[in-house]
């Protein structure tokens, strides 16, 4: 069978351009993940820490888009929308975790000047990422590519409500403003997980 992007010279433009921002995402990740860790763990900050134990989810999530446009058919989509909800529900479930042990614990944070830098940049790459994303997977016509790009905007909302609650602590004493917002960030990526297995569920794929 002749590969779709021979016959169609601008979907393979697209498939490049989609691979490498799945490249650039896995990379940013694995180096997210490692800052997020060690700034938590040296700040007592509980929400940097989850944050950067999402990047991993974020990274599969990654991989499963890479497997999947890598099929010169598409009858592996329906399985990697599953396992990218799958990976959003992970990431839901344990930052509602972690908010309520934050919370009961009344944990006080340190100051993280590094996590507060990081967080920033990261804001900004995930937002890019995620338009960038968004708009090849609706060229594309591709939902994988569509479902990666909302979890990457859940991550940059994420860093989002993390950076702001670290400021919220170092500036103002609030303890409990990074639990809280993470909370928020959360019940997203839980409704998108549950949305995206729905679809999955609903609408069998071509090889069933």
């Amino acid at each position: 069978m002749i590969p779709p992007e021979i016959v169609d010279p601008r979907r393979g433009q697209l498939l490049r351009r989609a691979f490498q921002l799945e490249y650039i995402t896995i990379i940013w990740n694995t180096l997210e993940g490692v800052v997020a860790i060690a700034a938590g763990l040296s700040a007592g900050s509980i929400a940097l820490v989850a944050f950067g134990l999402d990047s991993s989810v974020e990274v599969f999530a990654s991989l499963v888009v890479v497997w999947e446009l890598r099929g010169a058919d598409r009858t592996g989509e329906h399985r990697a929308l599953h396992l990218i909800g799958v990976g959003y529900i992970v990431v839901g479930l344990y930052v509602s975790w972690d908010t309520v042990e934050s919370i009961l614990a009344a944990h006080r944070p340190g100051a993280s000047p590094i996590g507060i830098a990081f967080l920033a940049g990261t804001f900004v790459v995930m937002l890019l990422l995620a338009a960038g994303k968004l708009r090849i997977g609706r060229q594309l016509g591709s939902p994988t590519v569509l479902a990666d790009g909302r979890f990457s905007l859940i991550d940059g909302a994420l860093a989002g409500a993390v950076l702001i609650g670290l400021i919220l602590t170092a500036v103002l004493g609030w303890w409990w403003a990074d639990a809280a917002l993470a909370g928020l960030i959360a019940i997203l990526a839980l409704r998108e997980g549950i949305e995206s297995v729905l679809v999955h569920r609903r609408e069998p794929g071509p090889d069933r």
